[in-house]
């Protein structure tokens, strides 16, 4: 049963994208005979002219797919194409002509003005099959004797009606697997040829490793400045106190020895509070209860503290490494933190889950969802909302965070962390 349950909610989602995409490879058909249209005239001489205008129009289709996909998928597809100079048209023309991405959108043209149709078509008619063999049974009755039911076979007895059922189970098993497959198997042709080229993922691959670097960079250092002013405000500040009052003491020592003792007593004091500052501000490098409980045991501890009531849901996590489970628990903490203090709301959830690569060059990541009932309205660039701290944090292990907090509410922090930065 469990098999069906997740076949049926596969089926539910592939459905809709299938009967989506045979409008889109109506078009994608029609733009695969304007290219052919073009580069016929192109040979005679008359299409240069056509060409530009052409590239722009099935790039234009390909990034409709390319959003299709990622509603699909849950995996965006980025769009591979350099932005446009300011060349003149010829040295535009052969600019776009020597651009991989345009040949690999002509492919996806050809494949899915001619696959799409089929699988378009083959969606709808899988269900609807089964659909027919299920009323058979309640119409074969009213038909003519010289014209019967058709389905497969002619139906003229109860017989024969009742033979609908193992049919009918059938369609639907064909439905549960078929349609599921022909999604997936478009999803993937379309992400491969959509998105960019290896060539031009190494070129972005530099740039992001570039930027995660100096956010790296920004990060270490913000910590030292915070590690460094948790040390001089607090606990030095106690021990200064400390020193203080032993120093009062051993003078009342020599003059009245009874009046150290309230001294000595409230220097003790004082040292207590430092260590405990002191603890703070190591917990706050590497919170032990990681080292102790593992990350999902962590943030259960998070999410009981929690001012606001909160759920915590994990789906598939293991042992990271220390630094990426450290990262992901100060996500949630300062998550969990602006929502107790400026969100108003009166609950919160916390989802944290391991998400599978999509495809070989992909890798598995931590994708982490902090989500409250509140007011919403959040400002990353607000003081001391500790949001921009969380993105910085989160690029600094090549990731990235989205917010989305409209006024109304809900607000939903969301961080990705590739597992193998």
């Amino acid at each position: 049963m469990s098999w069906v349950r997740t076949a049926a909610g596969a089926t539910r989602r592939a459905l809709p994208f299938l009967l989506r995409g045979f409008p889109s490879s109506v078009v994608a058909l029609v733009l695969l005979i304007r290219v052919l249209l073009v580069a016929a005239f192109t040979l005679v001489g008359i299409g240069w002219l056509a060409i530009p205008s052409t590239v722009r129009s099935v790039r234009r289709w390909a990034g409709r797919e390319r959003r299709r996909i990622a509603a699909f998928t849950g995996r965006p597809v980025p769009a591979p194409y350099d932005p446009p100079g300011r060349d003149d048209p010829a040295t535009r023309t052969r600019t776009l002509l020597a651009d991989p991405a345009t040949w690999r959108d002509l492919g996806w043209v050809l494949i899915h003005g001619l696959t799409g149709l089929v699988a378009g078509l083959l969606a709808p008619v899988l269900p609807l099959g089964a659909v027919n063999a299920a009323v058979v049974p309640l119409y074969w009755k009213a038909m003519p004797a010289d014209d019967p039911v058709e389905a497969p076979y002619a139906v003229t007895s109860w017989l024969g009606a009742l033979g609908m059922v193992p049919i009918t189970v059938g369609w639907l098993i064909l439905t549960l697997v078929v349609v599921p497959l022909l999604a997936g198997w478009q999803a993937r042709v379309g992400r491969r040829l959509l998105r960019p080229t290896r060539d031009v993922r190494l070129s972005e691959r530099v740039t992001e490793l570039t930027a995660t670097r100096a956010a790296a960079l920004e990060a270490h250092g913000a910590e030292l400045r915070r590690i460094e002013r948790d040390l001089h405000d607090g606990t030095q500040n106690r021990l200064v106190g400390v020193i203080m009052h032993l120093g009062i003491a051993e003078r009342a020592l020599r003059r009245d020895p009874e009046s150290a003792l309230p001294l000595l007593l409230r220097a003790q004091d004082q040292a207590a509070d430092a260590l405990g500052e002191l603890r703070d501000v190591v917990r706050s490098i590497y919170p032990p209860v990681l080292a102790e409980r593992g990350l999902d045991g962590a943030l259960a501890a998070l999410a009981a503290r929690c001012a606001v009531p909160c759920t915590l849901r994990v789906d598939g996590l293991r042992r990271l490494p220390a630094a990426l489970e450290a990262a992901a628990y100060f996500v949630v903490a300062e998550a969990l933190t602006n929502t107790a203090k400026h969100s108003g709301a009166e609950h919160a959830e916390v989802t944290v889950s391991l998400r599978p690569p999509a495809d070989p060059d992909d890798e598995e990541a931590l994708v982490i969802e902090v989500r409250d009932d509140g007011h919403g309205g959040a400002d990353e660039s607000g003081g001391g909302s500790g949001l921009a701290g969380i993105r910085r944090r989160v690029a600094a292990f090549d990731g990235h965070t989205d917010l989305a907090s409209p006024h109304g509410g809900p607000t939903v922090v969301r961080a990705v962390i590739p597992c193998a930065s």
